[in-house]
């Protein structure tokens, strides 16, 4: 079979391996059939290793080369013993995470957590941009037939954003402020529309990527945050002029979040979601004095994968909007990897079939 896979920064090469084998029980072997490149695919292919074990990893065994994808779509093509959930023809969407059973946080129903988390497509041994890919029964969820194969390649980051507004606390009426308009930050403000927002203001410093969001259709208001005025410009379009009542940070930069301390209402909530490369200082000050919760937002709860099928399946989390192209597996660098990391990029999300 063929697949993508990681073999250094700015080195990913599409090789072919062998098939997975029989899957043994519990297991289920998928032919996958969407796969999105994800902001962590990017910085992997920049900068890493980052995730990917350059070792044997203890628990999942993956090492590099690593097959990379962990936001896609699939049809099962064999199951092993004991698995009910799913059966050879059905099409599944992937939940990547695999925690330990016996783990401290997996226990308590916050697998995510574990430090010894192994992710499909990172720290696994396989991944979607491959042609085959094995995983345990509890990685996949059957996918109804109101949502497509590229819809479900989607379902994973629309997981993160779904689990981010909740912790932000956001309901019917909230106003809202979401930092970045690259993929998560443009499905935050889709899953804070779906949650009852009614005043949704992104702030971009990329001009296209503004425009490519006020296409959306769910957001009032698209900010640069380096524009004088921009502050009292958002603080005017909430009650009293306070502020808004969440913010949702999806840049994982020092400045984006400082927007997010000055922006929000006093008691007012900043969710976490942006990863940082680099330590960042933060206005400690204001976070007290405004009596400010800030919130870091990490994956997502495994138990939400049902819901978050059912919010796409029901067309109130129109995920496909943020599409920007599809590709295939010997064109994912070029017209993928290569697009996304271009600065001033207008693009979202691609998809890549492994098949084509």
């Amino acid at each position: 079979m063929r697949a993508l896979r990681f073999h250094g920064a700015r080195d990913l090469r599409v090789d072919d391996i062998a098939p997975p084998d029989r899957p043994g029980p519990g297991e289920v072997v998928l032919e996958p059939r969407w796969c999105g490149i994800c902001g962590t695919d990017l910085h992997e292919f920049m900068a890493g290793p980052i995730f990917i074990p350059t070792s044997t990893d203890p628990f999942t065994g993956a090492k590099a080369p690593q097959i990379l994808g962990h936001e896609f779509s699939a049809k099962v093509l064999a199951t092993g013993d004991g698995v009910t959930s799913v059966q050879p023809g059905d099409r599944v969407a992937v939940q990547p995470l695999v925690a330990p059973p016996d783990d401290f946080y997996t226990r308590r129903g916050f697998g995510q957590l574990s430090s010894r988390l192994g992710l499909v497509g990172l720290n696994w041994p396989w991944g979607g941009f491959g042609q085959q890919a094995l995983v345990r029964e509890a990685n996949v969820a059957k996918l109804p037939d109101q949502v497509t194969d590229e819809q479900g390649a989607m379902i994973e980051p629309a997981a993160v954003v779904v689990h981010a507004v909740d912790k932000g606390k956001v309901q019917a009426g909230s106003s809202v402020l979401i930092t970045g308009a690259g993929p998560i930050g443009a499905l935050a403000a889709l899953a804070a529309s779906a949650a009852g927002a009614t005043r949704i203001i992104v702030s971009e410093t990329n001009p296209l990527r503004r425009e490519r969001i006020r296409e959306l259709g769910v957001v009032d208001d698209v900010v640069d945050p380096q524009d004088q005025g921009t502050l009292q410009r958002i603080a005017g379009q909430t009650e009293a002029g306070q502020g808004v009542d969440v913010a949702i940070e999806c840049v994982g930069h020092a400045a984006a979040l400082d927007t997010c301390i000055r922006a929000v209402r006093r008691r007012g909530t900043i969710v976490q979601v942006g990863l940082s490369v680099e330590p960042g200082t933060v206005d400690i000050s204001a976070l007290v004095t405004k009596d400010i919760t800030l919130e870091g937002s990490w994956c997502y709860p495994l138990t939400l994968w049902p819901r978050t099928i059912s919010l796409v399946a029901s067309g109130k989390l129109p995920v496909e909007r943020i599409l920007s192209d599809k590709v295939g597996l010997d064109e994912a660098v070029g017209r993928g990897f290569d697009v996304l990391t271009r600065p001033g990029s207008d693009k979202l999300k691609i998809l890549v079939n492994a098949q084509a």
